[in-house]
């Protein structure tokens, strides 16, 4: 079997240290999927859940971290008439971005829109389809609505913000922890209307506030145990919540369903990677109805993929330092070198 590299883990899982370039075997591509030379991958935090070794991917999937990239079109598996060898792709996978190669089933890959770079279209799929699910999908964001979102700086977080802008929401308040990455989250074209630091305030007065007394028709928490009592307080009547994840813990000691019964809240957990292949194939053909509306930094596009820093791939334990030490406001993007 032909060899290819890509980043490994020493004993499997383990810390930043255990991180290396080594070869593996090449992927070959079967029934209904396209292998692709990978360009760039985005770094998530799940990766470092992975790497710790708290978060497997998903059964079938490749046990290489990495769920997002860019590339070309390198050799098609039987039945494939979407893609052509050559074609230049951005796609979602379960596993296995952090390599020269991936396969990727043939629904789940996007073209690259010629005004968007390697690194900028890598840095799309996982943040972008994530807030469209939880904001669209089961937010059912419309015009006129107001939204409550946590981890505002984080590239899931500036997805959805723009994404609510865009939707048309009357207002969307973001929470993060510094004065720089409020200031900046404002002042982004399509940015949070209004930031709260919940380090230091509480953001359920504050979108009450906003909200003339009413509170917000969404909030997308990332956060979880810290928050969920100030997230069911910020709620209006008929509110939703999509959780995306329990980044502060998942055990809330007490709770008062009172508010969730006479609110008519509905509280939606949310998880993409273990998803079918039917149902992700169906959110990113929906999804495909946006990408032309988003660019780069400079684009002019009405939302914009914003990037942190990019790194070689022979640096990856640095930029996984970087991702661990919460550093950045947008996305972290490795080259393949």
């Amino acid at each position: 079997m032909s060899k290819m590299r890509a980043v490994l883990i020493k004993d499997g899982h383990g810390p930043i240290e255990n991180l290396y370039i080594g070869e593996t075997d090449k992927p070959v591509p079967t029934k209904g999927q396209v292998l692709v030379k990978i360009v760039a991958f985005g770094l998530n935090r799940m990766d470092q859940y992975q790497r710790q070794g708290d978060y497997p991917a998903p059964p079938g999937a490749s046990s290489i971290l990495g769920v997002e990239f860019s590339g070309r079109v390198t050799e098609l598996g039987e039945g494939i008439t979407k893609w052509a060898v050559g074609d230049e792709v951005f796609g979602l996978v379960g596993g296995g971005a952090y390599a020269e190669f991936i396969n990727c089933d043939e629904g789940l890959l996007l073209k690259k829109p010629s005004h968007l770079s390697w690194v900028e279209a890598a840095s799309i799929p996982e943040n972008y389809v994530t807030a469209y699910q939880a904001l669209v999908k089961y937010g059912e964001v419309k015009k006129g609505d107001h939204v409550l979102v946590h981890a505002g700086a984080s590239g899931v977080g500036i997805a959805a913000i723009q994404i609510a802008r865009e939707s048309g929401a009357a207002t969307v308040t973001a929470t993060a922890s510094t004065t720089e990455k409020l200031d900046w989250l404002r002042s982004i074209p399509n940015g949070a209307t209004h930031t709260v630091n919940y380090r230091t305030d509480d953001f359920a007065a504050e979108v009450k506030k906003t909200t003339n007394g009413k509170g917000v028709n969404i909030v997308i928490d990332s956060v979880g145990q810290s928050h969920w009592a100030k997230n069911i307080e910020s709620l209006a009547i008929d509110g939703r919540m999509t959780m995306l994840g329990t980044s502060s813990g998942s055990e809330v000691p007490s709770v008062n369903l009172g508010p969730i019964l006479y609110k008519r809240l509905r509280i939606q957990g949310s998880t993409l990677r273990s998803r079918s292949l039917q149902y992700q194939t169906e959110l990113i053909a929906s999804f495909r109805d946006i990408i032309d509306r988003v660019t780069g930094v400079n684009g002019g596009g009405p939302m914009r993929t914003y990037i942190h820093k990019v790194y070689p791939w022979t640096e990856i334990q640095s930029a996984h330092h970087e991702m661990a030490d919460n550093k950045n406001s947008g996305k972290i993007i490795v080259e393949v070198q």
